[in-house]
Formats: C-alpha cells, sequence, structure tokens
C-alpha cells in the first residue's frame, strides 16, 4: 500500500489531485483506531493525517479551540483539563471495544465519525460542536467553512453535512470546535431495578423534570457487575443512573428531589466523585462489552426512549444476546453471538418497527461486507446521497463504499 503523510495542507491537496487524476481510491486516516467501523474498503493507497496536528488557537476565554484534523484526542483533552474545560458531546473512546486497549483517535476522526457519549440528551452531538474546518474535496479542491463562532450562517452549513460522512466527501485538514466548562460538581443518583420499563420510567420523569439531567442510562445485573464500582452492584439487581451536574449546592438540592421521584420505583443511592465518573466512563465507552474474550457482534441502535424496553425484551432473544440502554432509553448497546450474520435481519426488523436505526459497531471484515453497517437507506435518501458524494467527490476517490456500496 502507498501511503501519503502529509505535513501541510498543500501537501494534503497534491495528494489528494494526484489521486483524482490517476483515479486511485484513498482510505483516509487519522491514527486508525476506527478502521473496524464502517464496510471495509479496497484501496491500494492510503492519506495518514497523522503529522497535520497539534493545536493552532485555543482562546478559553472565547469557549474556542482549532486544531490540526490528526490531532491525538490525548493531546486536546490535556489542554482543555488544564483550563478546567472539556468537550462537552464526551467523545467516546471505542478502542478498548474495537482493540482491547484505549485508543481514543483524533479531533478529526471524532468529528468525521460524529461520535457522542451520554451527555449528548443534554448538550447535543459532536456536530452541534462544530465550528469550522479546512479541507480538500474529492476533487482535489481546497475549501472552508464555518469559522469561531456558533452563528456563522455564511453559505452552507457544511459542518453539519461533514460530520458523520466518515471523510467520503472530504479530507478535513484543520478543525475548530466549541469548549465549554466542566462543572464544578457531579453526582449520579441511582435507581436499582432489574425492570427496564421502570428503568424507562425514572429516566423520563428525570429528564421531563427541571432538574436539569445530564445523562441516564440503565445496566441490567451482568453488565453493572463489569463497572466494579461496589455501589453499583452493591442490591445485586440492574441499576439506573440519572447525573445532574453543576455548582455544588444546586447537584444536592437536584439530586435530592431526584431521589425523591424516583423513591416510589425502589431503592435508591447517590455516587459521588471518581465513582461516578467511572461509571459514565464505562457507559461511554461501552466497557460492559468490551470485557477480555467477549468477540460478540455490537450493534448501537437508536430508538424514541419509550420503545427502548419492547426492543430491548425482542432481541434479547437472539443468541447469546446482552443489552443496556443510555440516553434515557433512546439507544441500546446490543451484543449478540452471532458472528456470521450478526442478527441483521432480525436486529433490521426489529428496529424499523419501532422507527429507529441500527449501526453495526463491532463485527468482523467478511460480516461488515455482508451486512449493512449503517442504516439502510430508503430509495429517496440513497439518490440525494449518491448527488452529495458526485457534488463533493465525483471520481469516487474518498473512503469509497465505506459507508454504503457503491457511495
Amino acid at each position: 500500500m502507498t501511503q501519503f503523510v502529509p505535513e501541510t495542507a498543500e501537501q494534503l491537496k497534491d495528494a489528494v489531485a494526484w489521486a483524482v487524476a490517476e483515479e486511485y481510491p484513498l482510505a483516509v486516516k487519522g491514527t486508525g483506531t476506527k478502521a473496524g467501523l464502517g464496510r471495509p474498503m479496497e484501496t491500494e493507497h492510503e492519506i495518514d493525517l497523522s503529522k497535520l496536528n497539534g493545536i493552532t488557537l485555543y482562546e478559553p476565554d472565547e469557549l474556542v479551540l482549532r486544531a490540526g484534523a490528526g490531532t491525538p484526542m490525548a493531546d486536546v483533552t490535556a489542554a482543555l483539563e488544564e483550563q478546567n474545560q472539556q468537550l462537552a458531546f464526551e467523545p467516546p473512546d471505542l478502542g478498548f471495544l474495537l482493540k482491547g486497549e484505549s485508543a481514543p483517535g483524533t479531533l478529526g476522526g471524532v468529528i468525521a465519525s460524529n461520535l457522542s457519549g451520554p451527555r449528548r440528551i443534554k448538550s447535543g452531538a459532536a456536530r452541534d460542536h462544530f465550528l469550522g474546518f479546512e479541507g480538500v474535496s474529492g476533487r482535489g479542491e481546497e475549501f472552508k467553512s464555518g469559522g469561531r463562532v456558533m452563528k456563522n450562517v455564511t453559505g452552507y452549513d457544511l459542518c453539519k453535512l461533514m460530520a458523520g460522512s466518515w471523510g467520503t466527501l472530504a479530507v478535513m485538514s484543520e478543525v475548530t470546535v466549541k469548549v465549554l466548562p466542566k462543572a464544578e460538581k457531579e453526582r449520579t443518583v441511582l435507581l436499582y431495578t432489574d425492570d427496564p420499563s421502570t428503568a424507562v420510567r425514572a429516566m423520563t420523569d428525570a429528564l421531563n423534570s427541571p432538574y436539569e439531567v445530564s445523562g441516564t442510562a440503565w445496566l441490567p445485573k451482568a453488565q453493572a457487575a463489569t463497572t466494579g464500582i461496589d455501589m453499583v452492584t452493591a442490591e445485586g439487581t440492574g441499576v439506573a443512573a440519572i447525573r445532574v451536574e453543576g455548582p455544588g449546592p444546586s447537584v444536592e438540592y437536584r439530586c435530592a428531589r431526584l431521589r425523591e421521584m424516583a423513591g416510589p420505583l425502589g431503592k435508591t443511592e447517590e455516587l459521588h466523585s471518581h465513582r461516578g465518573k467511572s461509571f459514565w466512563v464505562a457507559v461511554r465507552d461501552v466497557m460492559p462489552f468490551a470485557q477480555a474474550g467477549d468477540r460478540r457482534v455490537v450493534w448501537k441502535i437508536s430508538v424514541a426512549p419509550s420503545e427502548g424496553p419492547t426492543v430491548c425484551r425482542q432481541l434479547l432473544s437472539l443468541k447469546g444476546a446482552e443489552a443496556f440502554m443510555d440516553w434515557g432509553g433512546g439507544l441500546i448497546w446490543l451484543a449478540v453471538d452471532m458472528p456470521n450474520l450478526g442478527g441483521a435481519d432480525i436486529v433490521r426488523d426489529t428496529v424499523a418497527q419501532s422507527g429507529g436505526h441500527a449501526t453495526l459497531i463491532r463485527g468482523d471484515l467478511d460480516l461488515r461486507a455482508k451486512a449493512d453497517v449503517f442504516h439502510p437507506l430508503a430509495p429517496g435518501l440513497a439518490t440525494l446521497t449518491r448527488k452529495i458524494k458526485n457534488g463533493f467527490d465525483p471520481h469516487g476517490v474518498l473512503n469509497p463504499g465505506r459507508m454504503y456500496n457503491g457511495i
């Protein structure tokens, strides 16, 4: 495989322009941590963005950070922590799930995949914190979009298009994101319950309350046990978790009210400090299905929160199936012991009945080549997707087929 490792935006443009002229498809990567996500690609040439790294602008008072697309997330996180700030959409580290070790990837990779953690229900997705970028299209042309403020409305909002495009439309060289202060305090209310319907009721009540909840998840007994947190496993049952963040007195008051609300549904408790943070990292990084030796197929399923318990129960009939819920029941993580087909037909049919969609997150090359990784496109949406792809990348040189066959 021929590998291009550009160190400047101009070198990146030259590499893509060469691929366009020769009509050679390119695989685009930062550090390769998400290579196991998406459909497999057959390419003989690769662009490695790891040299396009470094924070080029960070203004804590203005809540803005700009960095090369290949900047490691570890560097971004370290810089933000020095100023007690964060990326509020809580980007997950799926390295444990996919590779068996921490691999948070790069800033560009986080944006291109639009992956978000538990705080998405309060703070929005990665695309909602994406202010601007510079990059090279599949035509070999440099372009940029957005700026340093959220209210930049000049032209089309290409940031929304690039986030979640998985490198199929353009190669970003530089990314600008909004950052936010970390909360002064964080506490998590626990409700011990094995019943997903009870859990969703408690989480929904909390989300509809005035208490500004920033995370809601339910782990069955087996998944709760993987956290290794004593208070989570104390009752030997499943546990619904409701996170509250903010100034100390406000957090204490809101937790007390939330416990009063959840009290009629079962026993409650609270997680403080590092134990609460450890719990939400485990949820964020899908650690219940990242234990040593667990190679089951893993699906990420999005449904209306009210449908979460029903979809969970239906899918647990699959071989070796286990599931837990995030986003108040709107996000289901499902693991199944079906390596050949991953239960794809049953998963898709079940989720379709609820009006949701499913994404294959962990599966081997053969499975990702046979099964739809991303939710199948309706005919009209498929036509629109092809038009967008052709507009940015008419020769199909950037990550061809990674999201959909032939697109």
